[in-house]
């Protein structure tokens, strides 16, 4: 028909002009600048005088804050770069505790002493066991505050829950050699006389639950085993820590690792590992065919109470009276934590909860030091460091949004940890009960979406791999900054100042010297653009300097 406009296929998009703070946040990413600086406040203890700072949010997802999570990366990546062919024994040394620390530790020592007090002879004239307990704990905190690394060991430790440590039999055998105190690798001869100390990047999977394509998504998913598949995930953490033990004890010194979690595209989470040292393949398969982790937690094969029929808290239930969850219609106390690990304990014939152990692949390469091979693996392992476990691999279909979905349901109401509300569906109060507890709302870090079932630590270091902490290679990098802008006589923007010489404290949004988020950005980036220049002009500074005496 004449005239008749021709319909397109989509709406016509109009194009906005972005907007101003969109333009700011754009131009403080482009420079590495926080996007969620913190208003601090810095008090001289001496003078009472107090300086406002911004100071980054430090924050490790690119989704929250990309310049905190890249800087966060990159100092993860030096830090896996410089632990991963050392040919020397890292030194840890520990300083000597100073004369707070020490004042500090005897006012705990009195404080415990009065404290078992209270426990055989009654409350004292301060008062009971929950006061003393109180004390104790902020003691601990004000110890932690001064710079102690790691917590007392105290209270009972004899009632501490042990299991059988005989191994399954249908895992092969493993042999033990004493572990010998040394962390670095062997070194081989090559043509010439040229030495060499090659180490380890290991890939570990876990097992099938059914055929997948390639986008991840199963071939069937009403055969795929979801439930495995979430277990699997919930206590994969513990895996990871098994296999490092036996493979110590198996090549006999303590090997030293940089690991990193994420998942695949079937959304099962695997582990990349940098090993220092050289392991043999066949070695490295035979300890991941040994290695398993048992669950010992009560069964929930059987759902006591479904939905609709929950217990309910009852605050005098309990022995201690302490309060508890009872049946919501004969008011029985439901078995507390401890009584159904008992009752585990006590049966001959009981089997774990889940058995979790590597899947057959076990992918292993050497990596020499200084190599494209190394910084490829270096890049691979910190890859995925600024994302959530579920952004790795963002679903795009409606595939892969069903296999999300049908995972996300296989965790609802499955037991992450032995405080999960998640315990009351199948008849077992929770360990360490409160009020307001329902299964399938578990707050637990492993059933948030985002983390697909597992709630451990995304980076594991050990303790000796580069002999310092990640504050400690933080400060090298400040201290190699500082150092070359000294060099070139520029000052550093605020000089270090002993600890005990400030206070910080943070600084409210109503403050007057708070300035509105745009202006503090500004600020920021006209500042982080005045100290680039002054380091490029130091480093250019060196560069001739050099260049002249050669």
């Amino acid at each position: 028909m004449t005239g008749t406009a021709e319909t397109t296929a989509s709406a016509p998009v109009k194009t906005l002009a972005p907007l101003a703070r969109e333009v700011v946040k754009a131009v403080a990413i482009e420079h590495g600048v926080c996007i969620r600086p913190v208003p601090m406040r810095r008090v001289n203890l001496a003078t009472g005088e107090s300086e406002r700072f911004d100071v980054p949010c430090g924050h490790t997802l690119a989704s929250v804050c990309p310049s905190c999570a890249e800087r966060k990366r990159k100092l993860r990546a030096v830090q896996c770069a410089q632990g991963w062919h050392l040919d020397t024994e890292p030194v840890i040394e520990r300083a000597d505790p100073n004369a707070e620390q020490r004042h500090l530790m005897q006012l705990r020592a009195h404080a415990q002493a009065r404290r078992d007090a209270v426990e055989a002879d009654g409350p004292d004239e301060h008062g009971d066991l929950a006061w003393w307990d109180g004390l104790l704990l902020e003691l601990d905190r004000e110890i932690e505050r001064t710079g102690v690394a790691g917590r007392l060991r105290t209270g009972d430790q004899r009632s501490r829950r042990t299991r059988s440590t005989r191994r399954r039999q249908d895992v092969p055998d493993l042999p033990r050699r004493p572990v010998e105190n040394r962390t670095v690798g062997r070194t081989f001869l090559g043509k010439g006389g040229r030495t060499f100390r090659p180490s380890i990047f290991l890939t570990l999977t876990l097992d099938s639950y059914g055929k997948v394509r390639a986008d991840g998504t199963p071939v069937d998913p009403s055969t795929y085993d979801y439930r495995r598949t979430a277990r699997d995930a919930l206590h994969f953490s513990k895996l990871i820590d098994r296999f490092v033990q036996n493979l110590r004890r198996f090549v006999g010194y303590d090997v030293q690792y940089f690991a990193t979690v994420e998942p695949q595209k079937r959304l099962a989470p695997h582990l990349h590992m940098a090993i220092r040292g050289t392991i043999s393949r066949a070695d490295l398969r035979r300890v991941a065919a040994a290695t398993y982790h048992q669950v010992w937690w009560p069964s929930t094969d059987r759902i006591v109470y479904p939905n609709g029929r929950l217990p309910v808290w009852d605050p005098a239930a309990g022995d201690d009276g302490a309060g508890g969850y009872v049946d919501p219609d004969t008011g029985e106390v439901l078995p507390t934590w401890d009584e159904a690990l008992d009752a585990i304990g006590a049966d001959p014939d009981a089997t774990p909860l889940h058995v979790v152990r590597f899947g057959e692949q076990v992918h292993a390469e050497g990596v020499l030091a200084d190599t494209p091979d190394a910084r490829r693996c270096i890049g691979y392992l910190t890859k995925y460091l600024v994302k959530n476990v579920a952004e790795c691999h963002a679903p795009e279909t409606e595939a892969q949004r069903a296999h999300v979905d049908r995972l996300a349901d296989a965790l609802r109401y499955e037991p992450c940890s032995p405080t999960c509300a998640n315990w009351l569906r199948y008849g077992v109060q929770p360990h360490n009960p409160r009020p307001g507890l329902v299964p399938g709302f578990c707050k637990g870090k492993a059933h948030r979406r985002e983390h697909l079932g597992y709630g451990g630590r995304r980076v594991l270091v050990s303790r000796r791999w580069s002999g310092k902490t990640l504050a400690d290679h933080k400060a090298d990098r400040k201290a190699w900054i500082l150092a070359r802008l000294a060099e070139a006589g520029i000052p550093a923007a605020r000089p270090d100042e002993p600890n005990g010489t400030y206070a910080w404290e943070r600084a409210g949004p109503g403050d007057p010297d708070v300035r509105p988020l745009d202006e503090r950005l500004l600020h920021l980036i006209d500042e982080r653009l005045r100290r680039r220049a002054q380091l490029d002009q130091a480093t250019q500074a060196q560069l001739s300097a050099t260049a002249e005496a050669a």
